[in-house]
């Protein structure tokens, strides 16, 4: 396992004391006498006093409530089944729409098509008539609005409108197959969808109502379908019970209401992949996801009101909620849809200097191929205002690191962060009071009791393990949908290790807490009974020029397995010989001779999911002969043909 001590970049003494996490761990520090402002002393303590420390969260975020709690938390060692702020009632939309002023709240960028802007008291006002719309087409508590939607402020206004009512809003990228979205949608029955006619994509527009049409025909108890016009090509006559944005959200008399809901009401629900079956459909509530979110953008990312926000995410991703949610603390949020490199690879980079966005969200892919693409984004401006780089969806090589100061900018803080979809928020993210390590994420989250597993189920530091999480925190899933003895959800998380939630992550943590995540835990390699995370192979291919992708995955035989490398190479070129043997020497001085694929073939592409995931699991599976059952879940699932011939 590599050991990494280059610190990257460190925050100044002015910096740590203006952040709200270095004032947040003050506060906490005078109240309770934790013995200091160390970062990791305070985690600790966030984890040995659960209870105690959530109050102190809800109180500095000032959630709003019409009831407060009777108690925090009944039992932190129960899992799942812990119960949080019992006795609370609250409403998840009335937080973020807390400002009602004449700052701006939305701005929209649609490639190079479409630009709105909305304050927040014009929010408030199309989330006040869009509630009313909802409440007359008979939507109440409990019902289910779903979305068909690109990353627009239409999207965002319908969301908090259910929000408001007590309705589950549950939505999807309008780039999914129709099965992709069946999958979905006909698990939760959704009686009101949200669809746009269309979406940009490099330029062209693409209409999504024929797919529309096929997706209602399997739903029967839609009762409504609402309609927006983006691509300027809605026909609303030939989608059954469909009816115009402006036609439904029309003006209307009444205030805008908040249903006063349990803090356990759900709010969201989200979707597993679902590369291996029908997607999970994971339910989340109001208040775990509200009081998760607030502690996340508010301390970790230490977001402001003055701050503008930005993170590239489709409406399918669980990012999507997550900075939704920095309305609650008044930023500026920034909604994009198209392609990030569109009309060139420059194009967000752009869009961050011309709206002076101080939190730039993006994936470690995105990052990759800024500097695979020769971008150096210092040459398009010095970004003033960029306090924060966050980085998700897989790990961030350590060439990506050095790129983002090297190229991008010296002063600024590179968040890579994890979580999930299971979570709607993050185990390990960045801090602004600690320094940035290569090729680390900076600490686990305040009151996520994360920890590193052997295979024994020892905690172990410096070595390789599973992510775990060993007591309870708000925004675990409430349940699944459909599984009503839990048996779907404990079997997901809890079946490995009782009462202790196994993420699924392969990762390490160090002596100054710093994380590296290694891969997926069931992609992890195991030739020679030595567990290698896939990550580690990927840095070094990452930095390859000769290679445009890859995946690698094990291979069992005769008691032991095999590590296979599938590479995508440059248009034209073939695997030869010499790039095979500059590919072996690379990985085996970089990571160890146990690290050296035994097979390295070439493949003409590898497979992701919809959310831009590289699909390990999925070919591992082809390669010894199994089936993929959905392979709607995959943004190119023609890719797999190759890996269900290909002869080892």
């Amino acid at each position: 396992m590599k050991n990494q001590d280059t610190i990257l970049w460190r925050p100044s003494k002015a910096k740590i004391a203006d952040s709200q996490m270095f004032d947040f761990m003050q506060k906490l520090n005078n109240k309770y006498s934790i013995g200091g402002t160390d970062y990791e002393e305070v985690w600790q303590w966030s984890v040995e006093n659960p209870a105690l420390f959530w109050k102190e969260v809800w109180e500095y975020t000032g959630i709003i409530a019409s009831r407060q709690a009777d108690a925090i938390l009944d039992d932190p060692g129960k899992m799942p089944g812990a119960h949080w702020f019992e006795g609370a009632r609250l409403n998840f939309a009335e937080n973020l729409l807390r400002r009602k002023d004449g700052h701006t709240a939305l701005i929209f960028r649609g490639e190079d098509s479409v630009r709105k802007e909305y304050t927040y008291a014009a929010l408030y006002e199309e989330v006040r008539k869009a509630a009313l719309a909802l409440r007359r087409a008979g939507v109440r508590k409990g019902d289910r609005v779903a979305a068909f939607m690109p990353n627009m402020p239409e999207t965002v206004i319908f969301m908090l409108a259910t929000a408001s009512t007590g309705a589950i809003w549950s939505s999807t990228s309008p780039d999914f197959g129709i099965k992709g979205v069946l999958d979905r949608f006909s698990q939760i029955e959704p009686k009101i969808i949200l669809a746009a006619d269309g979406y940009f994509y490099k330029g062209k527009s693409f209409d999504s109502q024929a797919k529309l049409r096929d997706i209602l025909d399997q739903l029967p108890g839609v009762q409504q379908v609402v309609v927006v016009d983006y691509t300027g090509n809605r026909n609303t006559q030939t989608i059954p019970k469909a009816i115009a944005w402006e036609d439904f959200v029309t003006e209307a008399d009444g205030d805008l209401e908040f249903e006063q809901l349990p803090f356990d009401h759900p709010l969201y629900i989200m979707y597993s992949s679902g590369t291996t079956g029908l997607p999970k459909s994971i339910v989340h509530s109001a208040g775990g996801t509200l009081i998760q979110h607030l502690k996340e953008l508010r301390l970790h990312s230490d977001m402001r009101p003055e701050d503008t926000v930005f993170y590239f995410t489709t409406c399918g991703w669980m990012m999507w909620n997550w900075i939704v949610s920095s309305l609650a603390l008044g930023v500026s949020l920034v909604l994009y849809d198209g392609n990030p490199f569109y009309p060139g690879p420059e194009a967000l980079l752009k869009m961050a200097d011309e709206l002076n966005i101080s939190f730039f969200g993006t994936s470690a892919k995105y990052i990759a191929s800024l500097e695979s693409a020769g971008v150096k984004p210092k040459e398009i401006s010095s970004f003033p205002y960029l306090r924060t780089i966050a980085s998700t969806g897989s790990p961030l090589t350590d060439e990506s690191f050095e790129y983002v100061y090297r190229e991008w900018k010296e002063d600024v803080q590179l968040s890579s962060i994890s979580g999930g979809t299971d979570i709607i928020s993050c185990f390990v993210l960045g801090n602004p009071v600690l320094p940035v390590y290569k090729g680390e994420i900076q600490c686990r989250g305040l009151g996520m009791d994360v920890d590193c597993f052997d295979d024994y189920g020892q905690s172990v530091r410096n070595e390789q393990g599973e992510l775990v999480c060993k007591t309870a925190f708000p925004s675990m899933p409430v349940y699944f949908w459909n599984d009503t003895d839990q048996k779907r959800y404990r079997e997901a998380y809890f079946s490995t290790y009782p009462n202790i939630w196994r993420h699924g992550d392969y990762i390490s943590i160090n002596d100054h807490g710093g994380i590296i995540i290694y891969g997926r835990s069931d992609a992890t390699l195991n030739p020679q009974g030595v567990r290698i995370g896939t990550a580690e192979i990927y840095r070094v291919l990452e930095n390859m020029k000769e290679i445009d992708d890859s995946v690698v995955v094990g291979k069992k035989e005769a008691g032991d397995e095999k590590v296979v490398l599938f590479v995508k190479l440059p248009a034209g070129q073939e695997l030869t010989d010499a790039l095979t043997q500059l590919i072996r020497n690379k990985i085996r001085t970089q990571c160890s001779p146990r690290h050296v694929p035994a097979i390295i073939l070439q493949a003409p592409d590898i497979p992701y999911t919809l959310n831009g995931k590289k699909v390990e699991v999925a070919v591992k599976k082809l390669i010894h002969g199994q089936k993929v059952l959905n392979k709607d879940a995959l943004a190119n699932p023609g890719s797999l043909a190759f890996f269900e011939n290909v002869k080892l």
